[in-house]
């Protein structure tokens, strides 16, 4: 589930670890911050004549962050991490109680859970109540209930996934989300239900379907023209993609959009492509595709010249060949 590898990102983080957390590599300076004497300054002049009769065996947190941030230090960031993560451990230096138990639940921002084998969102997802991004790439997610998001979610990526239907992800999808990455799964069309409509996200900017099982052209641009806020939308490795007025059709379709398929929709292209959404019939159910051979091994090349002594009687032998493409 993903509270489990979650926990495990966070072992992997080492937060309560030299040089982060607690321990006897900083404890008096945390232990005078907490408790200052009656009477004295808490946190100035006192800690500054702390820094200077440091006890044997301390570093300034200065010390510690550069132990973080060297590249070459032993206690960099782990690969595959996130800046959220790289945050969270300096925060661990600088604030340790922040980050302790339950408490790191309050200050995460972004999750970056990717290629763990993830299988479920669960409901332990909703401990962090200030979660804005969650990327969730290349795990084995077939099904997302929505009721298991955070509602303050922003961000959700699904990229590289299993997720064949919507129906659970839209029960209570979170109402401010911007970006929906659904690329790489096995979605296909049409969809009966509209799904990916404005009555499930108001405010969604950026979808990414891209390399799914759409074949609706027509059906998928009548639920997405109720996206009022959409402005890139990335479509490509779909098979309506190899509709012939693909392109075309959508930039007229949609007209707020500024990116399709990774590149910038200019004002000279929508005007060429103006009025084009009110010939639906342009759109044909089929799709044309050259394939070019340019080598094949292992047979004789029936191009070949026959080479032949002068008066031979042998036989001629002609050879062809058929090649099938299945789809």
């Amino acid at each position: 589930s993903l509270s489990v590898a979650f926990q495990e990102h966070l072992r992997h983080l080492g937060l309560q670890d030299f040089p982060c957390g607690l321990g006897s590599w900083n404890k008096s300076c945390f232990h005078a911050r907490r408790s200052p004497r009656r009477g004295q300054p808490g946190r100035g002049a006192e800690a500054a004549r702390q820094e200077e009769a440091k006890p044997l065996g301390e570093e300034s947190p200065e010390a510690l962050m550069e132990l973080l941030r060297d590249p070459h230090s032993p206690w960099a960031l782990p690969p595959g991490c996130s800046p959220q993560d790289q945050h969270l451990r300096e925060m661990a230096v600088l604030a340790p109680e922040l980050v302790r138990g339950s408490n790191v639940f309050q200050v995460l921002r972004s999750l970056r859970i990717v290629g763990k084998g993830v299988e479920e969102v669960d409901k332990g997802l909703l401990q962090l109540q200030q979660l804005e991004e969650l990327i969730l790439s290349t795990n084995q997610i077939s099904r997302i209930t929505s009721a298991n998001l955070p509602r303050t979610l922003k961000v959700l990526e699904l990229c590289c996934n299993a997720v064949a239907d919507l129906r659970d992800l839209c029960t209570q999808p979170p109402p401010e989300l911007q970006h929906l990455g659904l690329g790489y799964n096995r979605l296909c069309g049409p969809l009966p239900d509209k799904y990916l409509t404005a009555a499930f996200w108001p405010n969604l900017v950026s979808l990414d379907l891209s390399f799914n099982n759409f074949t609706d052209l027509l059906g998928l641009v009548s639920q997405l023209s109720s996206l009022q806020k959409l402005r890139i939308l990335v479509l490509q490795g779909n098979p309506l993609a190899l509709t012939p007025t693909y392109r075309g059709f959508l930039v007229d379709s949609l007209p707020r959009l500024s990116i399709l398929d990774d590149t910038h929709i200019e004002p000279d292209e929508r005007h060429q492509f103006h009025g084009l959404a009110r010939q639906p019939e342009l759109i044909r159910s089929g799709a044309r595709v050259v394939v070019s051979v340019g080598e094949i091994k292992g047979v004789p090349d029936p191009r070949a010249p026959q080479q032949w002594e002068d008066g031979s009687e042998a036989p001629v032998i002609t050879y062809s060949y058929c090649v099938t493409y299945e789809f």
